[in-house]
């Protein structure tokens, strides 16, 4: 097996950032310590902190059926710049990712394309109708780490109770799509002063979180986790961390673009601030900032949504709703909850890798000894200005183009394997 030895980095560690080097074997991290000395490949970290491979739970690869917005190779290119080793692809895919079959096809591009590690996350009900459970036991066997029918809700009560029940069976957790169509109906914007302003149709923060109100109530009820998505207001925030208070079994994440922008970014009407749920307003964002600082919010995904140019070069109200973010996760977090204080890096190593893995039963996520060798190595001093030009997936729809953040990926390293260089290592 080879050998790769990375020296002089500062490792983060679950509970700390300390000077050492890592010895890896094969697909293990064999040794940590300082000046080891080993005759094989060898990166000079000196100046890079070395983070566990980031995971990212939410993700959309658009394959099979849309590969015209993105696809696996393009995803996963996109994947490994942004210092990600593991990615949880949504099912709304063209068919639904709600059979073995699908899955199959999923894991079998992943051995194709070979760069980042691919979960699949299977449909909750049959082509995402909200009607029929899917096959939800042969999907596990076939690859899948969770359910979820994302981008739909699952607005039947009595569906979302079977489902968290027949999931955790299989030993696996619902992911929760919190949104009361009835009232986010044709919404297109936050409701506030800026949707009066602009004449956007807005959603209600209510939309969202009478659905949080429901998942928690029924985990509460049944004693079995869950796991609610992309959260955007101040009042969600509240319900799970009222809710954690009281021992009910509920995660969450929220997403990069909730903890960096306001609404007050679409009175440009851009249409790459056009996401679901809707950007909000500033005591939204610092609500969720004090989720991560507090620990009631315990993952940060991107919720990467890349779309064809055609998609979001229209008038606001026809744009696809989306945001393509692999690329520019970490920087932004770096940028905006370690810079300012938020979080430690072990903190914000513990949100981007070692909660994920854990919600959904993955390997990775930690950097120790015997553990799988998912690293990567980053520059957080390093500035630049993001370029929506240069992204490698097919998704340019970013409201963050011509924003300067810090942080580079220099290398992101999956089971031993170099993936990505950012430059001659």
């Amino acid at each position: 097996m080879d050998k790769l030895l990375i020296k002089n980095g500062q490792v983060v560690f679950p509970d700390r950032v300390e000077k050492s080097d890592l010895l890896i074997n094969g697909k293990i991290i064999e040794k940590i310590a300082v000046n080891i000395e080993e005759n094989c490949k060898t990166i000079n970290a000196e100046g890079l902190y070395v983070f566990p491979g980031l995971i990212d739970m939410h993700v959309h690869l658009r394959e099979p059926g849309f590969e015209y917005k993105e696809d696996i190779l393009s995803g996963s290119l996109a994947a490994v710049k942004g210092g990600f080793t593991q990615i949880c692809p949504m099912p709304n895919t063209k068919p639904v990712c709600d059979s073995a079959a699908v899955v199959g096809y999923i894991k079998a591009r992943e051995k194709e394309v070979n760069l980042v590690k691919i979960n699949p996350i299977g449909a909750i009900t049959v082509n995402e109708e909200g009607t029929q459970l899917s096959e939800i036991g042969k999907m596990k066997k076939a690859g899948i780490v969770a359910i979820s029918d994302d981008g739909k809700p699952v607005t039947n009560s009595k569906i979302m109770r079977l489902a968290m029940e027949y999931a955790s069976d299989f030993n696996l957790i619902c992911l929760s799509h919190s949104e009361d169509k009835s009232l986010s109906e044709d919404g297109v914007v936050n409701e506030g002063l800026n949707s009066t302003l602009t004449g956007l149709k807005g959603i209600p923060r209510a939309a969202e979180e009478i659905m949080v109100s429901r998942e928690i109530l029924l985990s509460e009820m049944l004693n079995i986790p869950v796991h609610i998505c992309h959260i955007s207001t101040k009042g969600s925030v509240n319900l799970i961390k009222q809710a954690k208070e009281r021992g009910v079994k509920v995660t969450a994440e929220s997403c990069p673009h909730y903890f960096s922008l306001t609404d007050d970014a679409i009175i440009s009407f851009n249409s790459d601030t056009k996401v679901n749920p809707p950007l909000r307003e500033e005591s939204d964002r610092q609500a969720i900032i004090e989720g991560y600082r507090s620990g009631v919010i315990d993952a940060i995904a991107t919720d990467h949504a890349p779309h064809h140019k055609d998609e979001k070069n229209i008038e606001y109200n026809l744009a696809a709703f989306g945001i393509s973010g692999l690329e520019t996760s970490f920087s932004l977090a770096i940028t905006n909850l370690y810079k300012t204080g938020v979080l430690t890096l072990f903190e914000l190593a513990r949100v981007m890798s070692y909660n994920p893995a854990k919600i959904l039963n993955l390997e990775g996520g930690e950097i120790a000894e015997g553990k799988t060798a998912d690293i990567m190595l980053a520059d957080i001093e390093k500035s630049y200005i993001i370029d929506k030009d240069k992204f490698v997936s097919k998704g340019k729809n970013t409201p963050f183009d011509k924003m300067k953040v810090f942080e580079e990926v220099k290398a992101t390293i999956v089971d031993g394997e170099i993936k990505y260089s950012g430059e001659k290592l």
